[in-house]
């Protein structure tokens, strides 16, 4: 049978997977939290199938004045249109708007393997199919009906550039494979200066290769996420050197050290504002089951270890890892917040502006949403409300009808960034728009 037959008969069989499990009751426990969401999510025994469920959402572009639907006193608008693949926003101390338009590199090395061709077609199907366009545009003001009043390309040829951050005149983008520093001048539209490599990040065959930045409170250090080569060690760990992690850069001695490890896939990073704590947003594994495990938010300890991938949720014992190692799952502890299993949670942002002042303090979350999982999650934003620098309830939807009623994606979250005037922005990588919420009956 050849690989092309072999990933066909294998698709399938995963459909009728899929169609077999029941969908997960939605109602909520004593506490508000619906399963897979809170502090202390009730996590259901392990699945081990020999076929995982796949329920891919076929990408689809939005119909002709279709939007997503915003909560109850909010209003969406699209602020930009016509992009290419924006995965990832930056709001400049002006009030420029930096989107990274980027996608799996091309020149990293393939996984091999029916598995891998398989999730291949299913990328494609999902709308992550695209050649990266490895480039970074930059929005400028809002008119009266809320779109941007300029779009330029501020910066090209980059190597699928994800995160970026400003520290006074050096904007830092972090690519695939390095972290970058460009000299900046307020207001240019373009980079004019020449790159200089800060330090090179673990790469290779790139299972997950999205890189973020985000530097602390004092300016003093850098924080860059490196995610997993792999769902569970597959590929031995002699390939996670250096992964599933969250490192640190010291800008003054230009040093670096794993800043907390056992992270299986982290994007988000942001400091809360009350305690300026770092938090994280991560994806967890995959192949157990519709409802493990849950992607969740999560403060970030230093020196902390949160399992992967000997355990998941603190010290649940991943039994496909061989050889496991119990001084390992030992040590890990369990994240803050569960945010939906297999909801694909990449954007992280919290809300430190007066225009919306139900969001104060709190998170907004980014979910890309599910693409084995039936019946589907995330394809929304949500807010995690916060109190003392905790979360301190169930989350609340923000923006949700990216799914349309075929079950097709029209669109999927991704990057969050809270603008100069306190308006949320989304970019949605299918739908290859930039949409911003405000209160209703305000576009700017």
């Amino acid at each position: 049978m050849s690989p092309r037959v072999m990933a066909a008969a294998l698709l399938g069989v995963a459909s009728l997977s899929a169609c077999a499990q029941q969908a997960v009751s939605q109602q909520t426990n004593a506490g508000g939290y619906a399963p897979g969401f809170g502090p202390n999510p009730t996590l259901p025994a392990p699945e081990h199938t020999l076929i995982p469920t796949v329920n891919v959402a076929k990408a689809e572009a939005w119909p002709k004045g279709t939007r997503p639907t915003p909560a109850a006193g909010l209003a969406a608008t699209a602020y930009a249109s016509g992009l290419d693949h924006p995965r990832w926003l930056y709001v400049l101390p002006n009030g420029d708007v930096l989107v990274a338009e980027s996608n799996k590199p091309g020149n990293a090395p393939k996984e091999s393997g029916i598995k891998a061709k398989v999730q291949g077609i299913m990328q494609k199907k999902a709308g992550a199919g695209v050649e990266s366009p490895n480039r970074i545009v930059l929005l400028r003001g809002v008119k009266a009906d809320g779109t941007a009043e300029t779009k330029t390309v501020f910066a090209q040829d980059l190597n699928s550039p994800f995160g970026m951050t400003l520290i006074g005149s050096d904007l830092y983008i972090a690519n695939a494979d390095a972290l970058w520093r460009f000299p900046y001048k307020t207001g240019e539209t373009a980079l004019s200066g020449k790159g200089a490599k800060v330090m090179d990040l673990p790469a290779g065959i790139n299972h997950h290769w999205t890189k973020n930045v985000a530097a602390s409170p004092d300016g003093k250090k850098l924080y860059v996420t490196v995610g997993s080569n792999s769902n569970v060690a597959e590929n031995g760990m002699e390939a996670e050197q250096g992964r599933a992690a969250i490192w640190e850069y010291d800008i003054a001695s230009g040093k670096s050290r794993i800043y907390a490890s056992g992270l299986r896939n982290p994007n988000g990073l942001a400091f809360q504002p009350q305690t300026r704590m770092l938090w994280t947003a991560v994806n967890e594994r995959d192949e157990l089951g519709n409802d493990l495990v849950p992607d969740y938010i999560t403060s970030v300890k230093d020196g902390a270890f949160y399992g992967w991938p000997y355990s998941y949720y603190g010290q649940h014992v991943d039994t496909r890892v061989k050889p496991q190692k119990p001084e390992m799952v030992a040590k890990a502890i369990p994240p803050d917040y569960a945010v939906g299993a297999h909801t694909a949670s990449l954007g992280l942002a919290f809300y430190d502006a007066s225009l919306m002042p139900q969001f104060k303090n709190g998170a907004l979350v980014g979910q890309h949403g599910s693409w084995n999982r039936k019946p589907y999650s995330g394809y929304k934003l949500i807010f995690v409300p916060f109190a003392d620098g905790k979360p301190s309830g169930p989350p609340q939807d923000v923006l949700t009808g990216f799914l349309s009623s075929e079950g097709h994606a029209n669109g999927r979250p991704v990057g969050v960034a809270v603008d100069r005037q306190g308006a949320i922005l989304l970019a949605d990588d299918v739908g290859n728009i930039v949409w911003r919420i405000t209160p209703a009956a305000q576009t700017k």
